[in-house]
C-alpha cells in the first residue's frame, strides 16, 4: 500500500459559528492531501497535467463524518492507494486531529481524460511507475 500524509492548522474561515470546521471542508482537506502527496513525488498537479496533456477528474467522492474538527485543531490528513490504477484511481483518505481522534474518512476515486479531447485514457505510465514503485516499497 502507498501511504502519505501532511498536516496543517483548521483555519478561522473553515469554521462555523459553532467554531467547528464546516462539512464542505472535509473534501477540500481531502484535495490538499492528494496535491501535496502528487508534489511529493515532483508532479504537481499543474506540472502533470503541462507535461501529459491529461487531467484528473473527480468521478466519486465518499466522506463519513465521525467527529467533529474545531478551531485550534491541528489536522493529519492521509491518503492511501492499494491498488495501481488503469483507468481509475481510488485514494483512501482520513481526518485526524491531534488527539487521534478521527474526524472524517472517506475516498476519492479518479479518472484520467486526454487534456484536449476530454477522452477517457489510462493512467499516464510516469505516474503509474511512481505508484508502484511506492506500493511495492512498503
Amino acid at each position: 500500500m502507498l501511504y502519505f500524509e501532511t498536516s496543517f492548522p483548521v483555519r478561522y474561515y473553515e469554521t462555523d459559528q459553532m467554531a467547528v470546521v464546516h462539512h464542505s471542508n472535509y473534501v477540500r482537506y481531502f484535495e490538499t492531501a492528494r496535491s501535496m502527496m502528487m508534489e511529493s513525488w515532483g508532479m504537481p498537479m499543474h506540472k502533470f497535467e503541462k507535461d501529459y496533456s491529461v487531467l484528473i477528474p473527480i468521478l466519486e467522492v465518499y466522506c463519513r463524518y465521525r467527529h467533529p474538527a474545531r478551531m485550534g485543531d491541528v489536522l493529519t490528513v492521509s491518503c492511501a492507494i492499494e491498488k495501481v490504477p488503469m483507468a481509475r484511481l481510488r485514494i483512501d483518505q482520513k481526518v485526524v486531529n491531534q488527539d487521534g481522534e478521527l474526524c472524517a474518512e472517506g475516498y476519492v476515486t479518479l479518472g484520467f481524460i486526454d487534456k484536449d479531447s476530454f477522452h477517457p485514457v489510462r493512467c499516464p505510465e510516469a505516474l503509474l511507475n511512481i505508484i508502484e514503485k511506492h506500493i511495492n516499497d512498503r
